[in-house]
């Protein structure tokens, strides 16, 4: 009795919003109104929470395809109607049918998943995610967004880290969305706000001193032709180029040169780089290795973001110049380094929510990666207001002494010095 008392409860929280999805599905989640958005998400799974929380999802379930019958399917459906995935109507009858796919893609699609409609491990994962767990994360949101400093412009770019998200946001609808691929735990992507100047089209890579101590040394190490099949060349004063074979690998700790990779395809860069200057010195990338974007987990970088479509991004920060997608394509195609500064620079916004509601009353949820909704965490990771600059202010100026006159009303001669 208590299960059904409590799916009866919470299904409303989040179906209702469904006949929602399509006709706001594209502002953007990050905005001037997630924080109200939010506040609602937080008040409903209160009441979740207040009724027991969630049903648990036995293990059982990743091994239900379609078709499939039996109580697991029962408990998935339960777990589905109580955070409002599946219609209460459906909860009658033990079969995994086209309802059941579907409800479980839209809870999927929710936690950033793979929409596939079957249960694998990522999905039981977060089924069973507590209800507490939950609360923390909108409550998390809600603080950083509190004391945001981030200024919500005509038009912005916003990375969201937890998400591996980025959007594209003009005149408060998302005109692009991309999948990232961001810094790994160990090298985390930092919150920054900053404003994107210019597209970079086949870039060189100068290699972070921390990854050429931390990956390049040792795999020359272990292969000193690491090097040359990278594409890569050691320079040292006035960039003049340095034999790798010159070098004592086995014993360098502190490089007396820097490495840079040259343009190409097989740049970690990829073919097109995105600047924002930025005290973290982080960016947005291309990258050759394409399938990592197939992954649902996805912090493979040392902070940076690797942007899947980057050209399509690159060519709405360049609209109004003459940089069409074609354009780039083409110039890209020549191998030449290419720095195109933007019409006017572009505010973005790396943000780390893990929990959000979104426009379309859906709400989001995405795994804390990097341990950082806690109280101290959110002050870290909370967008600070930028400070203004001071204005200079004019140092007065001495009043100049009253220069005697002589008789005549003349001032008298300088003095005349002696020169060696």
């Amino acid at each position: 009795m208590f299960a059904r008392t409590c799916i009866l409860v919470t299904a409303a929280v989040g179906f209702v919003a469904v006949s929602a999805l399509a006709a706001r599905a594209n502002e953007p989640s990050y905005g001037p109104n997630t924080y109200d958005r939010t506040l609602q998400a937080l008040v409903a799974h209160e009441e979740v929470a207040s009724h027991g929380g969630w049903p648990k999802v036995p293990a059982g379930a990743t091994a239900l395809k379609p078709d499939s019958q039996g109580p697991d399917v029962v408990a998935l459906k339960q777990r589905l109607i109580a955070s409002g995935d599946l219609p209460p109507d459906a909860l009658p009858g033990d079969v995994y049918d086209a309802a059941v796919i579907e409800a479980v893609k839209h809870f999927q699609r929710r936690h950033g998943l793979s929409d596939l409609g079957t249960v694998g491990r990522l999905t039981l994962k977060a089924m069973n995610t507590s209800v507490e767990i939950r609360l923390n994360q909108l409550t998390a949101t809600l603080e950083r967004l509190k004391g945001n400093g981030f200024n919500f412009a005509h038009r912005y770019v916003v990375v969201n880290i937890p998400g591996a998200s980025v959007e594209a946001v003009e005149d408060g609808q998302v005109r692009e969305r991309h999948l990232a691929i961001v810094g790994r735990p160990d090298r985390p992507s930092p919150v920054i706000q900053a404003n994107i100047t210019s597209v970079n089209l086949n870039p060189y890579w100068t290699v972070p001193m921390s990854i050429v101590k931390a990956d390049v040394i040792p795999h020359m190490r272990k292969d000193p032709s690491f090097i040359a099949k990278s594409n890569m060349k050691l320079l040292g004063a006035e960039n003049k180029e340095i034999d790798p074979a010159s070098v004592n690998w086995a014993t360098i700790n502190n490089p007396y040169f820097y490495v840079r990779q040259e343009p190409g395809p097989t740049n970690s860069l990829g073919q097109l780089k995105i600047d924002m200057p930025n005290g973290d010195a982080v960016y947005m990338h291309d990258t050759p290795k394409k399938t990592l974007f197939r992954n649902d987990v996805r912090f493979n970088s040392s902070g940076c973001a690797r942007i899947e479509g980057v050209r399509d991004l690159a060519a709405w920060l360049l609209e109004g110049t003459e940089w069409n997608r074609q354009a780039i394509e083409d110039e890209i195609a020549k191998g030449e380094r290419k720095n195109i500064p933007l019409k006017k620079s572009v505010p973005v916004a790396w943000v780390y929510l893990t929990g959000w509601q979104g426009a379309d009353g859906q709400v989001q949820f995405r795994d804390d990666i990097y341990g950082l909704d806690t109280p101290q965490g959110i002050v870290t990771s909370t967008i600070q207001a930028r400070k203004p600059k001071p204005k200079a202010i004019a140092t007065p100026q001495p009043r100049p002494a009253a220069v005697p006159m002589t008789a005549a009303g003349n001032p008298p001669a300088a003095p005349t010095t002696a020169s060696n």
